[in-house]
């Protein structure tokens, strides 16, 4: 075996590939992923400690009064032991596992990918980088439609650190920023945020901020203090689904 192709492969030339295959990229939430990882081998034998599959998103962190982008894990799924793939051999690996949940949705600026990594000793180890659409599971598009026909329109949506108070299994959330453009609530709301906690494909929490729109002086040092902002939780299945719009509103009008 060559020195010169050992230290090539060692900084990752001629050595092992690999790429994902999808079986499909566009996913709700809680759907099965599947597909083929396909290695090829380089110039020389090595050894893989493991394969891995990751799923990943960014996110806005706060920090020293100073904001900057962070890559979040939100799963990881090894699919190998250890194992040798020899120069130029070709293997293929199936693989199926659930995303997660709490995955965030492919909406506004949120990208998620799926990043596959070979674990190889003393070299650079290989990756791929594949993206992922995911979608609105049938409950949040009806919480979506819900707010949509009370006159909001999504101005934005982020992945931000999460408060302590709203911290779960992840290190941050989705924020769903909707402001009033027409009916009731044009002129008596700032904004609706909203953020999801599903805990099945059937039911999940779901955290609103009702921002009040300032009225008169009070309403000025209201603003000014953050007291123009109403927090409150609730809880919806897929029962609630044809109700979902007044379930919704009650809760509107009730802080608003």
């Amino acid at each position: 075996m060559s020195f010169f192709n050992k230290v090539f492969a060692s900084v990752g030339i001629g050595a092992a590939t690999v790429d994902t295959k999808l079986e499909k990229d566009t996913l709700v939430p809680g759907e099965e992923v599947s597909g083929i990882v396909e290695i090829k081998g380089g110039n020389i034998e090595q050894q893989v400690d493991e394969i891995y599959l990751s799923i990943h998103t960014t996110y806005i962190k706060e920090s020293n009064d100073k904001k900057y982008t962070e890559t979040g894990v939100v799963d990881k799924f090894r699919l190998t032991d250890r194992f040798t793939v020899q120069p130029n051999e070709k293997k293929e690996i199936p693989f199926s596992f659930r995303l997660p949940s709490d995955t965030p949705l492919s909406i506004g600026r949120t990208r998620v990918w799926v990043a596959t990594g070979l674990d190889i000793k003393n070299a650079i180890d290989p990756s791929d980088k594949d993206y992922l659409k995911v979608i609105p599971n049938p409950l949040m598009e009806a919480v979506f439609e819900s707010i949509s026909s009370l006159g909001f329109k999504l101005r934005e949506a982020e992945c931000e650190q999460a408060p302590y108070r709203l911290r779960r299994r992840l290190p941050f959330i989705q924020e769903f920023e909707f402001v009033p453009v027409s009916g009731a609530y044009r002129g008596r709301l700032d904004e609706l945020e909203v953020v999801f906690f599903p805990t099945s494909s059937t039911e999940m929490d779901i955290v609103m901020q009702v921002d009040r729109r300032a009225r008169g002086l009070g309403g000025f040092l209201a603003e000014a203090l953050e007291m123009d902002e109403t927090n409150v939780r609730l809880t919806v299945t897929s029962s609630d689904i044809p109700t979902m719009k007044q379930k919704i509103q009650s809760v509107i009008d009730r802080y608003s």
